[in-house]
């Protein structure tokens, strides 16, 4: 079937499907009770319609995006773009990196040098101003700040004005990976896969990483290079007259952030760590709404089933109290502290046939392997947020997650979703990933396609906080099939998870309000086209396909946003088109740009 064929029925199907729900009310048999209301007052009620995956070359060349049903009217249905790497916005190149002076970079052929790893782009009413701070994925990372106009009448959002954020202030950024929305409006933004200080203390071995080397066109002189610089929570003030601060939360950790998620109290703040051997980490801030002093926790899984991707009950190990302050004085040599390297807090050694000798700790952590340290004197703090991995290795937690991804609260039931793109290597039983650690995580078999778990929360009394996750166990998970089975070879063989359901899941973000779990797709080659997937708890509790990404994209960085002016928002981003699979269907005419932009609007809803 043609794809304008395709587009014709689907119309007509949402058309007799939503005269159908309006003519019953819009009952879905759950009796309104989502806990919120429109904004008529009447119970709010949503369903994604769905769309097919993508068959043909020019349907996974688009963006294609489900109509919703709302309260029996269709809303959505495509993807509003705000604007593409590349475009010029009030002077200023969407995606262009600059250098510690605000100059920008150039390519060797003298272009500017735009980054396609467009990330988390958030939504800040302020005032009457209506504001949105849009990070990139690389190195040296971007910030942008977008003033967006608001159409009163449908909801519509455009740029008025960009301007780049400058964060020289805050030693450049790292790798911008996904983020959030502080409950008090702040941009609470991530720096991913910290830079290893054991094998890059200095600018000469940054140099000799591929990964690390491009951060050095940052600085005037590339011997300002220090890896404790990056891996932490930005947090990102925009005020009503545009002006912008930013700030590094030290007190926190520092990790390979995909990002921090601030609980309703406005004091705990849970934090995931993409990567191979990686933890769970929880803050609880002294004081509601700052984030630049408290005590750090790290997950340590107690498993309770082996089977399927498996389930345990969670303790949490305290890192001890730390603030930004005398955290920063390390990292910088400020206030008569002398800025450390790793080797002036860790003596290390190598193992010797898989063990330590006395007085030394053998770790897994960072995707290193086994490792042998021992802190030196006086120096726990600040390993504890320097180091906070190894550190909480050390102590006994958790460090056998595998690309553990985005977390979102269900304000509905009291929990946690969090995703986990690969359930392999340290979370298995016996594996290389265990050598030398406790092999907390011990599963039956591996799920390259991830999956997504939840986590109960209740108070703790000890800790402080009515939003302790105390256990661990599946929501969903992907499904591995064969090269046999006839939906791969439909596919071009080029997806090993089914396609119709989750593979490797990045962010996830919880729709207050229409109860739905909406998640996004990191899935590399496990589908040739990722995609947003809404699960529904308020009726069927299936996967619906809401979203679909041009060859080689990711799906980053989902949020909900269910009142702004009288609208609702679903933000995403449309990743790097034609990079991670594909790039040879690439015909050089611009398809390889990034998209930042929205689904909806959506009538608002106002969440109890």
């Amino acid at each position: 079937m043609e794809l304008f064929q395709k587009k014709r029925l689907l119309q007509a199907m949402v058309i007799a499907t939503a005269a159908s729900l309006a003519a019953c009310g819009g009952d879905d048999g759950s009796n309104g009770d989502t806990g919120a209301d429109g904004v008529n007052g009447s119970p709010a009620f949503m369903k994604f319609v769905g769309v097919a995956a993508p068959a043909t070359d020019a349907e996974k060349r688009e963006i294609t995006v489900s109509q919703a049903i709302v309260n029996g009217k269709i809303y959505a249905g495509e993807y509003n773009v705000l604007a593409r790497s590349g475009d010029v916005i009030s002077g200023v190149a969407f995606g262009q990196l600059v250098n510690k002076a605000g100059t920008v970079l150039t390519e060797d052929d003298g272009s500017v040098r735009i980054s396609d790893s467009n990330e988390f782009t958030s939504l800040l009413p302020i005032g009457n101003k209506l504001y949105s701070v849009s990070q990139f994925e690389d190195r040296p990372g971007a910030m942008f700040l977008m003033e967006l106009n608001q159409d009163k009448d449908n909801g519509k959002l455009s740029v008025a004005n960009l301007t780049q954020i400058d964060q020289s202030g805050i030693d450049g950024g790292w790798v911008h990976c996904a983020g959030s929305v502080t409950p008090w409006t702040t941009h609470l933004a991530s720096e991913e896969y910290e830079p290893d200080a054991k094998k890059q203390p200095t600018s000469a071995e940054a140099a000799l990483s591929s990964y690390s080397a491009s951060m050095l066109d940052y600085y005037a002189e590339a011997s300002e290079w220090n890896p404790y610089f990056y891996g932490w929570n930005i947090e990102v003030t925009v005020a009503e007259n545009a002006a912008v601060t930013t700030e590094k939360h030290y007190a926190m950790g520092r990790l390979a952030y995909e990002l921090a998620y601030v609980m309703p109290d406005s004091k705990t703040t849970y934090m995931t760590d993409d990567g191979t051997n990686v933890g769970l980490y929880m803050f609880v801030a002294d004081t509601a709404g700052d984030l630049s002093a408290g005590t750090t926790y790290a997950a340590k899984w107690n498993q309770t089933d082996s089977t399927g991707i498996g389930a345990a009950d969670l303790t949490w190990i305290s890192l001890g109290h730390a603030t930004n302050a005398e955290i920063s004085d390390y990292v910088h040599g400020t206030n008569g502290k002398t800025k450390v390297t790793f080797n002036d807090i860790f003596d290390s050694e190598d193992p010797v046939g898989n063990a330590c000798s006395a007085g030394f700790t053998s770790i897994n952590a960072n995707g290193v392997g086994q490792e042998c340290l021992k802190v030196k004197a006086g120096m726990e703090k600040v390993a504890s947020r320097l180091e906070t991995r190894r550190y909480a290795a050390m102590l006994g937690a958790t460090t056998e997650f595998r690309k553990e991804e985005g977390i979102t609260y269900d304000s509905k039931r009291h929990k946690m979703y969090v995703g986990m793109s690969n359930v392999t290597k340290g979370m298995l039983a016996g594996t290389s990933g265990d050598v030398g650690g406790p092999d907390h995580i011990q599963l039956d078999e591996e799920n390259k396609c991830g999956a997504v778990y939840q986590m109960d929360l209740g108070p703790d009394s000890a800790i402080g906080s009515n939003y302790v996750a105390h256990n661990m166990y599946g929501l969903v998970a992907g499904r591995p099939v064969s090269i046999a089975d006839p939906q791969v070879a439909g596919f071009e063989a080029k997806n090993s998870c089914h396609i119709d359901g989750i593979a490797e899941p990045d962010n996830v973000t919880y729709i207050s309000g229409y109860d739905m779990l909406i998640i996004g797709e990191d899935a590399g080659t496990t589908h040739q086209n990722d995609a947003l997937w809404a699960y529904d708890f308020a009726s069927e509790k299936k996967l619906t396909r809401i979203l679909t990404t041009p060859y080689g994209s990711e799906t980053t960085s989902p949020y909900w946003y269910p009142n702004i002016n009288g609208w609702s928002y679903l933000t995403t981003v449309v990743q790097h088109p034609y990079v991670e699979t594909d790039d040879d269907k690439d015909t050089g005419s611009g398809e390889a740009r990034a998209y930042t932009g929205y689904v909806g609007p959506f009538p608002a809803v106002n969440v109890q």
